[in-house]
Formats: C-alpha cells, sequence, structure tokens
C-alpha cells in the first residue's frame, strides 16, 4: 500500500468515502494522527494543545500510564462477551457509590443511546408520553433530542421545531419545549399538560449554567405535579464534581445520563436511576407490558470498563477536582483578561471544568440570548487559537488535569495574540 504522508491526501481520501468528508463530528479539514498528555499532532507533524479531549471523555489528557496499564492488563483476557463480566460489574457498583439518584445503572455504548432509553424509561413508568426540554439542549441524535436543540427560526413555546429530516410530525406532537432558565414558562407547561412523563435537561446546557433555584425548581414541580427529572449528566458526571451536576448544585433527579469520562476514553455510557425505576428493564418483575427492551453488543464492554474504574480511581484522589477547578479558572481569567485589554465586548460563560466565551456584552441566560454580537468574531478568535497551537471545539474549552505550566504559559500567549487579531478586524472609528 502507498505511505500516505500528508494530512491533505488523507482529506482527499476522506472526500471519498465520508459524507461531507468526516466522521460527523469536527472540522474535518485536521487529521489527528496521535495524542499524548494534553497535546495532539495532526497527520503533518503540527502539534496542538488540546482543550477538545476528545469532547470530553479525556479529562486525564491522552494515554495516561495508569489507565493504559489498565486497558493492556484486560486486553488478553478478552476484548468484549455480550456477556456480564467483572470489570462491568465493578464500574456499575462504583457509579451508584458516586452518583446520588442511582441504585441501578444500565451501560450502552453512547450518549445519546443513554438519553434515548432515559426518556423511555420515563415513559414506560409513568405511562405517559410528552417529553419537556429545553431549547438548545442537547441529548443526542434520537428523534426526541433532535427537536429544538439549533433551530434557525424562533418559534412560539412549547412548538418543536425538528433539527433534522428524517423525524416525523407524530415525534414533534410529543414534545413541549420551554427556554432554558424560566421557571415560569415550565409551571406553566406542567399545568396545561396532564400527560408529561419528564423534563429532560442539562444541569449545565452546554456552556449555559442554571440560574440560583433553577435546577431546584424544577425538582419541586416535578414532585408537584407527578413528573420524573432526568438529568443529562454525559457532559457535567464526574467533570463539575466526583458526583457529577447532583453533587456539585445539591439537586437530585429520578434518572441521569452518563458517558463520556465513564468509558476513560472508550465507548462506554449508562443510565441510572432508583431500583424501582429501573425494574422496568426487569421482565420478569414488570411483566412483558412494562417491560423496556434493551440490549448492545458492546454495552459494558470489559476493556471500556477496566478504562473507566482506573479513571475514576485517580479522581477520587485528594486535589484532583481543586486542581482541574483551578486551572480552569486560570484560562478564564486569561481570556478575559485578554479581551478585556483589547477592548472587546465578551462573556466567559460556563463552570471552569467547561467554558468558552460569547462575543456579547447581554446576559446569557438561555438558547436565544446564546449569541454572538458577530459570528464572525468567534471564528477569528478560534482561526487565531488554531495557528498558534490551540486545539478547540467552537463553541466549548474543555481543561484536562495533563495540562502543564508551559501549556499554560503557551496559551495566554495565544489568547492575547487572538484578541490583537480580533481587534484589528474591526472598522476604525471615523
Amino acid at each position: 500500500m502507498q505511505k500516505i504522508n500528508t494530512q491533505a491526501e488523507w482529506i482527499d481520501r476522506a472526500r471519498a468515502v465520508l459524507p461531507a468528508a468526516g466522521f460527523g463530528n469536527f472540522d474535518a479539514g485536521i487529521v489527528i494522527a496521535r495524542g499524548e498528555g494534553s497535546h495532539v499532532w495532526d497527520e503533518d507533524g503540527n502539534e496542538y494543545i488540546d482543550y477538545l479531549i476528545g469532547s470530553g471523555p479525556m479529562l486525564l489528557g491522552h494515554g495516561h500510564e495508569e489507565v493504559m496499564e489498565a486497558v493492556l492488563e484486560q486486553l488478553p483476557k478478552g476484548m468484549t462477551f455480550f456477556a456480564n463480566n467483572a470489570q462491568g460489574i465493578a464500574l456499575a457498583e462504583e457509579i451508584v457509590d458516586a452518583v446520588p439518584c442511582c441504585e441501578q445503572v444500565r451501560f450502552v455504548t453512547s450518549g445519546g443511546e443513554a438519553d434515548m432509553y432515559a426518556i423511555r424509561l420515563a415513559r414506560a413508568y409513568t405511562g405517559k408520553t410528552k417529553i419537556l426540554k429545553f431549547e438548545g439542549g442537547y441529548h443526542g441524535m434520537s428523534a426526541e433530542a433532535q427537536m429544538s436543540l439549533a433551530p434557525a427560526r424562533a418559534v412560539n413555546f412549547p412548538t418543536a421545531v425538528p433539527d433534522s429530516a428524517g423525524i416525523p410530525q407524530s415525534v414533534a406532537d410529543e414534545m413541549l419545549i420551554a427556554p432554558f432558565n424560566d421557571l415560569e414558562a415550565v409551571a406553566s407547561l406542567l399545568s396545561e399538560h396532564d400527560d408529561i412523563a419528564a423534563i429532560i435537561a442539562e444541569p449545565l446546557q452546554r456552556i449555559i449554567p442554571a440560574a440560583p433555584g433553577f435546577l431546584q425548581g424544577l425538582r419541586d414541580l416535578c414532585d408537584k405535579h407527578g413528573v420524573l427529572l432526568i438529568f443529562d449528566e454525559i457532559v457535567t458526571g464526574f467533570r463539575l464534581a466526583y458526583g457529577g451536576a447532583q453533587e456539585r448544585y445539591g439537586v437530585t433527579p429520578d434518572i441521569c445520563t452518563l458517558g463520556k469520562i465513564i468509558g476513560g476514553g472508550f465507548p462506554l455510557a449508562a443510565l441510572g436511576a432508583s431500583a424501582e425505576i429501573m425494574a422496568h428493564f426487569d421482565k420478569a418483575h414488570v411483566g412483558a407490558e412494562k417491560w423496556l427492551m434493551q440490549l448492545g453488543t458492546l454495552s459494558g464492554n470489559p476493556v471500556a470498563a477496566a478504562a473507566g474504574l482506573k479513571t475514576m480511581e485517580i479522581l477520587r484522589r485528594p486535589g484532583q477536582y481543586d486542581r482541574l477547578r483551578a486551572l480552569g479558572q486560570s484560562l478564564m481569567d486569561m481570556q478575559s483578561a485578554a479581551l478585556s485589554e483589547a477592548g472587546i465586548a465578551h462573556q466567559i460563560c460556563g463552570d471552569p471544568t467547561l467554558f468558552d466565551i460569547f462575543f456579547t456584552a447581554h446576559e446569557v441566560k438561555d438558547y436565544r440570548s446564546a449569541k454572538h454580537l458577530d459570528p464572525q468574531d468567534n471564528a477569528i478568535w478560534n482561526a487565531s487559537l488554531r495557528d498558534d497551537g490551540i486545539f478547540k471545539s467552537p463553541g466549548k474549552l474543555y481543561p484536562s488535569l495533563a495540562l502543564t505550566e508551559a501549556d499554560l504559559q503557551q496559551t495566554k500567549q495565544a489568547f492575547s495574540s487572538a484578541a490583537v487579531a480580533l481587534a484589528n478586524s474591526k472598522p476604525v472609528n471615523a
């Protein structure tokens, strides 16, 4: 086989066999060759400080020695069985010990799959059909989740707008959409509809924090109306705190979904709830009519479970979350200082463990307010950072525990350069 030496050649090959030349996840104009610690390299050998970290899972960095040892110990014993295995059972035990709402869990392979089953589980348990979600909330790729994730047009609430082709109107009819951080709107919908099975929410919606009292308000409204509360903790689980957003914010949902970090960089996710709710996965317990069928070839994969177990063990060590938050806060402060010095209106939005910038002077509280005054500002900012060796999503920055002081200093300089580039792009006042 002819040796491929350049990134451009890989991109040409991708165009022939992949729609839009990519996997659908990230910029198809870059092909990553390898990662180590807090850095990644593309196929041309360009080195970057990695603030994408696989869209969140690599909290310890790439190729962490102890995680690698755990994986290499498991590999000769078997890669997958489609049957119970000790690593998966042990991982379930650790999740139950860590996450307040979980008495039992079920494993799946992806976060979107976990969210899909969480919605189905809520319907099975309550016997109701409608789901309330928040505009701009991301819950995977199921038909329900692809409602009002990123609507291009503003419609009146609670109308659901499909974000994808191929979704029938009947799905939209079972979805109610509310603005994030608006308890009054939620209360109104719960009073008007008696067929709502659950509210599904990201406790930190993308990077938009819940307003003080909002999550507890959701909990109280759900209790009042007999509705289940689902927290999508695919991103926040084991990131905001060891026990996730539930621990960080002190609000316990009825069902939660987990992913990313619990697989240690391998495909693994889960959903969890009380034993009473999770009983719907047990046909012998609830009977055929109330049984929720769930299976997956790679669910509870022992290699992923081994990586997740070791990752969680490391995260339990003293000081890990204090350090993660300190790193994140430093990065937030660096960005704000650089932009303020350049006279650029901005807001740093999120949590020190996950955040980014909105180039606006307005308060960011929900999907409709989470807008750049000029979207080109964000493009210029991110392009400048990429040129200076910073690898990140256009809308998120994930700190990792692998970051070094040298990484922070390089990043600080890149922020300063990006702020100057953004200031220079502005027209000079006459």
